[in-house]
C-alpha cells in the first residue's frame, strides 16, 4: 500500500500540473488531529476546476491515480439520487488497499462549498490566492454538547412515537421492544436528573398503550 505522503504528493502534484485545477481542499478524518490514523481512511478530496464536462468526457485522467478494482460515480447513476447538485464525485478503490473519494466543483462555487463545510477542511493548493482568511480544520461541530431541555424533549417524542424492534419471530418482537423501552427509559431518565429537565409523560402513555396491544394480541 502506498503511504500517505506517497498519496499525498501524487495529489497535489497532479493538481499543480492541470491548468483546469486552481484549488485543491483535504476533507474528513485525515484533517482531524483528534482521530488516529488507521489503514482504511479514504481520502477525501476535492478539485475546483475551470472546465468540468473536459473531466467528464472519459475515465483516463484517473489512471494517473493507480490501477483500479472498483469505481462508482453517484452522479452518474440511475438507481441513486444525485445529492450534489452540480458537484460530481468518483468513489475509487485502488489495487494496493487505498481509497479516493474525489470530487469535482466548478470554482465559482468555492463560496458555497467553505459556507457549507462542517469545519473537517484543510487547503492543498490555491494557485489564485481566493482563499484569504487561514482555514483550520476541526470538528468543533461534532462535540458533544448539552441539549436543551426543548432538544431532550423531542428526543423523548421521537422514540416514543416511532420505537422500533427486531421481526426474527413474534415472541422476540415483543421482547425486543419491551427492552428497548427500557433502555431508553434508564438512560433518559438518568439525562433528565443530571440537566435537571423534566421526564416527560411520553413512556406512560406509549407503554400503556402497548401493554394493551400486547395483551390482545401477543
Amino acid at each position: 500500500m502506498r503511504t500517505e505522503h506517497e498519496m499525498m504528493k501524487m495529489i497535489i502534484d497532479f493538481a499543480t500540473k492541470d491548468d483546469r485545477i486552481r484549488l485543491a481542499t483535504l476533507e474528513g478524518s485525515r484533517t482531524n488531529k483528534n482521530i488516529p490514523p488507521d489503514a482504511f481512511q479514504d481520502y477525501d478530496l476535492s478539485y475546483f476546476v475551470t472546465d468540468m464536462d473536459s473531466f467528464k468526457e472519459n475515465d483516463h485522467w484517473l489512471d494517473q491515480f493507480g490501477k483500479r478494482i472498483m469505481m462508482q460515480k453517484p452522479e452518474d447513476m440511475e438507481l441513486f439520487p444525485s445529492e450534489l447538485g452540480n458537484w460530481f464525485s468518483y468513489l475509487i478503490l485502488f489495487e494496493d488497499g487505498n481509497k479516493l473519494d474525489l470530487t469535482l466543483i466548478l470554482i465559482n462555487e468555492v463560496n458555497d462549498y467553505f459556507a457549507d463545510s462542517d469545519g473537517l477542511v484543510e487547503v492543498l493548493l490555491d494557485k489564485d490566492s481566493r482563499i484569504e482568511a487561514e482555514v483550520i480544520a476541526s470538528d468543533r461541530q461534532y462535540w458533544i454538547k448539552k441539549p436543551t431541555a426543548r432538544e431532550f424533549d423531542d428526543c423523548c417524542n421521537e422514540f416514543w412515537y416511532v420505537s422500533t424492534y427486531s421481526g426474527s419471530s413474534y415472541p422476540r418482537m415483543w421482547q425486543s421492544l419491551f427492552t428497548c423501552y427500557a433502555l431508553f427509559r434508564k438512560y433518559s431518565k438518568a439525562v433528565a436528573n443530571g440537566l435537571g429537565y423534566e421526564y416527560p409523560d411520553y413512556d406512560q402513555a406509549i407503554s400503556t398503550y402497548t401493554e394493551s396491544i400486547h395483551k390482545q394480541w401477543a
